[in-house]
C-alpha cells in the first residue's frame, strides 16, 4: 500500500458499506471531530451520532454514522458502527419524515425514556440528512 494513502474500511454487522484507499478521512468522536491523513499516529475514539467523511482524488463521500468506534494503525482506519449509510443512498424524504416525527414525539414524550429515545431518533434522522445534504 502507497504510504500516501489510507485503506479504509466502514463496517456494520451485515455488511461492508465502504472499502478503498482514501486520502483523508474525518468523523465525529465522542469529545470532537478529528480528521486522519495517511502516517498519522496509532488513533482510536468512539464516535457519536453523525457523519463521516472521506476523501478520495479531491472527491468527498458522505456517510451517516450512528455511532461506534474507529481505529487507525499502518495506514489502515476501520469504522464499526451499527448503522451507517452512504450520503448518495438516503431516502430523503424518509428521513425527513423521521425527524419530524422524533420531533413531534419529544414534544409528547410523558417520560424520560419516552424523551431519550426520541431524542435519539432525532439525532440518527439529522445524521441521515446531513450526509444526504453533502453530496
Amino acid at each position: 500500500m502507497a504510504d500516501k494513502t489510507i485503506h479504509f474500511k466502514l463496517i456494520t454487522p451485515e455488511k461492508i458499506v465502504f472499502e478503498d484507499d482514501v486520502d483523508a478521512v474525518y468523523a465525529m468522536g465522542q469529545k470532537g471531530s478529528f480528521g486522519i491523513l495517511p502516517n498519522h499516529i496509532p488513533f482510536m475514539s468512539s464516535l457519536a451520532v453523525d457523519t463521516a467523511k472521506v476523501v478520495k482524488n479531491n472527491e468527498e463521500i458522505y456517510f451517516s454514522i450512528i455511532g461506534g468506534a474507529f481505529q487507525f494503525k499502518n495506514n489502515e482506519a476501520i469504522i464499526l458502527t451499527e448503522v451507517a449509510e452512504c450520503g448518495n443512498n438516503i431516502d430523503t424524504t424518509r428521513a425527513k419524515l423521521a425527524k419530524e416525527r422524533a420531533e413531534a414525539k419529544i414534544m409528547t414524550a410523558e417520560t424520560q425514556r419516552d424523551l431519550k429515545l426520541a431524542n435519539e431518533a432525532l439525532q440518527r434522522a439529522m445524521a441521515r440528512l446531513k450526509a444526504a445534504s453533502k453530496q
